[in-house]
């Protein structure tokens, strides 16, 4: 199993970001459900992913991790304070949007804890989450041609 997330981490974590980018699209302009501030901060953070991260498996480039990475760290930390934001009511208070749709409203919310931000700090979590099984491919295969490198001197 743990074989499986390191040769195929890089092409499931572009196929979450696939899917969280076409779920925000669908929600915004099909069901029009208008995004707030800190939802469009979620969206700049993830939408680039989708086309990186498309490029790195087509090019089975695992370099591209250190670069997608922090994208997801800072996307997810924005995600875990908009549904802080939305569940702790005087979180809300401390800092409310004064433009647009208000952050701590819930245009969906599924067995009480299930939201949009939510959705989005599952969907970094997992990313960052096959990008780390990626990683330990890339760096045991480093290790591997330093070995096969200093035994052959």
């Amino acid at each position: 199993m743990r074989s499986f997330f390191k040769d195929y981490g890089i092409y499931l974590a572009w196929l979450v970001s696939l899917v969280a980018t076409a779920g925000s699209l669908y929600l915004s302009e099909i069901l029009h459900y208008e995004p707030c501030k800190l939802c469009w901060f979620q969206r700049i953070f993830m939408y680039p992913q989708v086309f990186l991260l498309g490029i790195a498996a087509f090019r089975n480039d695992r370099a591209i991790i250190r670069y997608v990475l922090p994208l997801s760290f800072i996307g997810g930390s924005i995600s875990l304070y908009h549904y802080a934001e939305q569940k702790l009511p005087a979180l809300a208070k401390l800092t409310p949007c004064k433009i647009g749709v208000p952050c701590n409203v819930d245009y969906l919310n599924w067995w009480g804890f299930i939201t949009i931000p939510f959705l989005a700090l599952i969907a970094f979590v997992l990313i960052i989450s096959m990008l780390f099984a990626a990683n330990k491919a890339e760096l045991s295969s480093v290790d591997e041609s330093e070995t096969t490198t200093q035994t052959s001197m």
